[in-house]
């Protein structure tokens, strides 16, 4: 397993074991709880890597997308969605090109 996998599930579990907690003193606990708070961090996370990116501060970026990535997990926790889920819709894409996946995809 790679560090970056390995990184993932741990960071996910940590997340998980916050559900219920105190919004008030847990930030993965408010996120759990506001669903459209956590989608709006993720959004915000996600310009902010795309800005780094823009800017070519590798740094930057690592930074961004790691807080990018840990929004993205909470807010798949908190909307009920598992990493399997996501994992079992990039497997059946493998092998297509990313062009036909998209023009096969309900309008």
């Amino acid at each position: 397993m790679s560090r970056f996998t390995e990184t993932l599930e741990r960071l996910a579990a940590v997340i998980e074991s916050r559900r219920g907690g105190d919004p008030s003193s847990s930030w993965s606990a408010r996120l759990l709880a506001d669903t459209p708070l956590a989608a709006k961090k993720l959004a915000e996370e996600a310009v902010e890597a795309a800005l780094a990116a823009v800017q070519g501060d590798a740094e930057a970026l690592a930074a961004e997308s790691a807080d990018l990535v840990y929004h993205w997990l909470a807010l798949l926790a908190a909307a009920g969605v598992s990493l399997d889920a996501v994992a079992a819709k990039l497997e059946a894409r493998e092998g297509v090109s990313g062009i036909a996946e998209k023009a096969g995809r309900p309008k």
